[in-house]
Formats: C-alpha cells, sequence, structure tokens
C-alpha cells in the first residue's frame, strides 16, 4: 500500500485568512486512514475554519492540503462524494420531511432509487426516526434536526466524517444512538471538533489544539 492511500489527510503549513485576521497559520499534520483527530480550542481559534478547509468548502489561502490523496483545492471536484459532513447546525429545508431532505441528498451523490431508500430506512431506523421522517422539518425539535442531519451526513457511506460539535441539542439517548452512524465504530476516519475533551478524547487517535490566531497550542 502506498503513503498516499494510508494517509487520509496530510497538511504542512496550512494557513488560511478572512482579510487582515489570521484564521489559521502554520498547521502541520499527519492523519492515517481509519483513525480519529480530536481538534480543541477556543472560540475563535480556527476549528471550524478547518474543517470547512477539508471537506472543500473553504479554499486554502497558503500551504499544502491533501485530502484522501486529493490535492486542494485543484482535486476538490474528486472528493465531494467521499466525504460526509455535520456541522453544530443542521441545515435542512423546513419545507420538506426529513425524509424528502434525505432523499434529496441521496440524488445529489447519484444515488438511485432503491438503494437510497433503503440506506434511509436503515439510518432513520439507527437514529429512531423512522415515525417522524414524513414530518415536516418545521415541526421538528433541534434534536431531531440533528438526528436527520446525521442521516444525511452518511447517507452516501463516505470515506471521510468531519464533526463539528455533532452532539449539538442531543439528549443523552440521542448521543448513543449517533455513535452508531458516526462514532469510531463506523471505521471512517473523522475529524472531530468538541468542547468536551474528556468525553471526545477516548475516542481519538491524534489530539489538535489550536489557540487564538489559527496556530498549534504550545
Amino acid at each position: 500500500m502506498t503513503e498516499r492511500a494510508e494517509t487520509a489527510i496530510r497538511l504542512r503549513g496550512l494557513g488560511r485568512d478572512y482579510g487582515d485576521r489570521i484564521a489559521l497559520d502554520g498547521i502541520d499534520l499527519d492523519l492515517a486512514t481509519g483513525q480519529t483527530l480530536l481538534v480543541l480550542g477556543p472560540n475563535g481559534s480556527g476549528k471550524t475554519t478547518l474543517l470547512r478547509v477539508l471537506a472543500t468548502l473553504l479554499r486554502p489561502g497558503r500551504g499544502e492540503v491533501s485530502v484522501l490523496g486529493s490535492e486542494l483545492p485543484g482535486d476538490s471536484w474528486k472528493l465531494r462524494g467521499r466525504i460526509g459532513y455535520v456541522g453544530h447546525e443542521p441545515l435542512l429545508y423546513e419545507d420538506l420531511t426529513g425524509r424528502e431532505n434525505l432523499l434529496f441528498h441521496a440524488r445529489l451523490h447519484g444515488l438511485d432509487r432503491d438503494r437510497a431508500e433503503s440506506r434511509i430506512e436503515a439510518d432513520l431506523e439507527s437514529m429512531e426516526m423512522g415515525r417522524r421522517a414524513d414530518d415536516r422539518v418545521s415541526e421538528f425539535s433541534a434534536g431531531m434536526r440533528q438526528r436527520i442531519a446525521i442521516c444525511r451526513a452518511v447517507l452516501h457511506r463516505p470515506d471521510l466524517l468531519l464533526l463539528d460539535e455533532p452532539d449539538s441539542n442531543l439528549d443523552p439517548d440521542g448521543r448513543d444512538l449517533a455513535r452508531r452512524l458516526i462514532g469510531p465504530a463506523s471505521g471512517r476516519t473523522r475529524v472531530l471538533v468538541s468542547h468536551e475533551p474528556d468525553r471526545a478524547g477516548a475516542e481519538a487517535d491524534r489530539v489538535l489544539e489550536l489557540a487564538h490566531g489559527g496556530t498549534v497550542a504550545a
């Protein structure tokens, strides 16, 4: 197996600015396939910016970024079907039902109807949302929306999960259910942002702690 295949994420001198404000500066990292990286740091330290760069939602400003063997930003188009993203805002279509949101996502990823429906049913049951799946998202609680967002993130069976406070708005039961789909047992490479290092640290193979200004904490 080549080094490229074994390394899921490789960063060398990653930087990203917003105008005059430095969001990330000089980040170096190697994460092996199947490992979990825990990203810690205070608000404004660049945690979400890092995830958005890895998700191809933001262009790196400087440095070298390789994700799943693809160089960013040039090869971003190769990655979008291989990444699942869970943010602390679920970003669902409120006028659609939970199931319709998932079917729309499945179409974006080119899943045929039978495969999509089979996966949707399985994931909804895993998150105990089957009975509410045909209700409009506008009727859901914040925790229920997050459960649907988690189903959406894994529906296309990504190789890499980018998880930005995925437990947001989930009660203890919801957290336990989410582990079935996005926890370490999923076998996927994961980058996890959390404000609960004691709990999340037990799942991590590596820890990256950022300071203000997007630098690695001393």
